[in-house]
């Protein structure tokens, strides 16, 4: 029998960013701002459990990232939109970086996060 594996966060990125970006578009200058932010809510998707971190995302979602938090060594939070989503970079121990765009309750992840990996890592807000 496995060690059982629950599901603290599941889903894409905050839908304000879409939403924003393609108001964005109207400039005609920010509309590769808005081809990003489709494409990330198309085909990015984060999973945070009780044992790792999963990000599925790049084109066609084919891409899978998978850390655990013994790994981790430090997180970085930016708040975007009025603070309703944010902006994430977890550095991993061996320099390497995980980044997190337009997370739904970043904070509460970050914290989430932080229990998980206990004292040997630093958050840093901005």
């Amino acid at each position: 029998m496995g060690i059982r594996e629950d599901v603290y966060y599941e889903g894409g990125p905050h839908i304000g960013d879409l939403i924003l970006n393609a108001f964005l578009a109207l400039t005609v200058v920010c509309i590769p701002l808005t081809v990003g932010a489709i494409t990330r809510a198309l085909w990015l998707r984060y999973r945070i459990t009780s044992r790792r971190i999963s990000v599925t995302g790049g084109w066609m979602g084919r891409t899978r990232s998978d850390i655990i938090y013994n790994e981790i060594k430090s997180i970085v939070t930016v708040p975007r939109g009025l603070g309703l989503w944010g902006d994430m970079v977890v550095t991993l121990k061996d320099g390497s970086r995980l980044e997190f765009r337009a997370l739904p309750k970043f904070r509460a992840v970050a914290d989430y996060i932080n229990d998980k990996i206990g004292a040997n890592a630093v958050e840093v807000a901005a």
